[in-house]
């Protein structure tokens, strides 16, 4: 029996994974923000270790894409909460940049290894969309928390990498529930190894649109804090509270997209949605006032992720044996991994407004592919197989922040 009809017997597990792989590139903002003022790092080097952070994580994603049910689900999953507890501990424990760096790059590494598991995972659940739409309301609910906590429990570096490693090793106990054996001759949904990816033209423009989409949402994202403080003029806990409201209105966008489910298809929300982005973008980044600061990153982050939870519906659509959902999540990652350099050395050459409106225009450009896979979708044009839907929403795997990756 398929794993799309079979009842998932590890669905905590699965939306867990998702949140601990996710955690980090949520808290992204903070995460730069006090390399900057806990280490004394300048912009661009803060963002170049968050980077190196998000890098580690597509790294993982690529290197595991079709390998998760050959190594095995609970073996992967415990692998990649231990890198995570254990390399932002080291993170958090140490002032040496060095072994922060390293902490930061074996942590997003392990992210990326739990966001594997549970994009393949969840591909195969008969209802995919609503397991997508349960993982990103407790992404975001643990990050605006956290966002509301962390600057009232005090200043430094440490304090980021330390909840992110507490995340890890809440879920650990979990991974008990996920399949322990490896699969060497078979697929979640219960095809064969080797068969070749499909829809290969489809999936590769996806993928690279993806990345372009990440990059210049996280490029934002990573100096959204600096843009709070420098530009705007407000205090940490503000920028903290805006952040949390904003990551309050990606829960009811997550709400509305499951609700909403496949009623409008998938073309209309990602290409509609994201020319919203893309306006938020531009006002976000040349805001003077708190006023038009709050209001870009409140309505940003609440349309972000319903366009999200429809690409990925695309990814699985593409492939329901999970590979095209990590492929697709992997170059997402990428895109996330250079959004936070990205955004700094912008920032630094052409100043935030200007900023503001390159990252806008390359959305624009990005969602003009998103948006004829997503109709090639509807048309059935990849074959039959290719625009199944699972629940309200359509199929769904994981793919990254973002992203909100975030990191997006």
């Amino acid at each position: 029996m398929s794993s799309r009809t079979a009842p998932s017997r590890a669905l905590l597990p699965l939306v867990a994974l998702f949140c601990a792989g996710y955690l980090a590139p949520y808290l992204m903002p903070t995460v730069v923000g006090r390399l900057t003022t806990g280490l004394g790092l300048s912009g661009s080097q803060a963002g170049a270790v968050g980077s190196a952070l998000l890098l580690g994580s597509a790294c993982a994603g690529f290197t595991l894409a079709s390998r998760v049910d050959r190594i095995g689900r609970a073996r992967l999953a415990r692998l990649g909460l231990l890198m995570i507890a254990g390399g932002f501990t080291t993170a958090a424990a140490t002032g040496q940049v060095p072994l922060v760096v390293l902490g930061c790059v074996a942590g997003g590494f392990g992210s990326g290894t739990s966001t594997a598991v549970a994009a393949v995972g969840i591909s195969g659940e008969r209802e995919p969309h609503r397991v997508t739409v349960l993982a990103l309301l407790a992404t975001s609910a643990a990050a605006g928390s956290l966002y509301l906590v962390l600057p009232r429990l005090g200043g430094g570096h440490a304090l980021p990498f330390a909840a992110i490693a507490a995340t890890a090793l809440l879920v650990l106990p979990l991974t008990r529930r996920l399949p322990a054996r490896p699969c060497p001759h078979s697929t979640a949904a219960g095809q064969p190894t080797g068969l070749p990816l499909p829809h290969l033209a489809a999936g590769a423009v996806l993928a690279v649109s993806m990345l372009c989409w990440s990059l210049a949402q996280n490029a934002l994202w990573g100096v959204s804090g600096r843009i709070g403080l420098d530009r705007v003029g407000l205090s940490e806990a503000a920028v903290g509270m805006v952040f949390a409201v904003a990551l309050g209105g990606g829960l009811l966008g997550v709400v509305a997209a499951g609700a909403l489910g496949a009623r409008l298809g998938r073309a209309v929300p990602i290409g509609a949605g994201t020319v919203v982005i893309a306006v938020c973008v531009a006002v976000g980044a040349s805001a003077r006032g708190p006023v038009a600061f709050a209001v870009g990153e409140v309505l940003w982050n609440t349309v972000y992720p319903v366009v999200l939870s429809y690409l990925i519906g695309l990814a699985a659509a593409l492939d329901p044996r999970g590979r095209w959902a990590v492929y697709a999540g992997s170059a997402s990652s990428l895109g996330v991994a250079c959004g936070p350099l990205t955004g700094a050395l912008l920032c630094a050459r052409l100043g935030f407004p200007a900023m503001g409106g390159v990252l806008a225009c390359l959305l624009l450009l990005a969602a003009v592919p998103l948006t004829a896979v997503a109709r090639g979708a509807r048309s059935g044009s990849w074959g039959r197989g290719a625009v199944a839907v699972g629940g309200r929403g359509g199929g769904a795997a994981v793919v990254a922040r973002t992203d909100v990756g975030r990191a997006a």
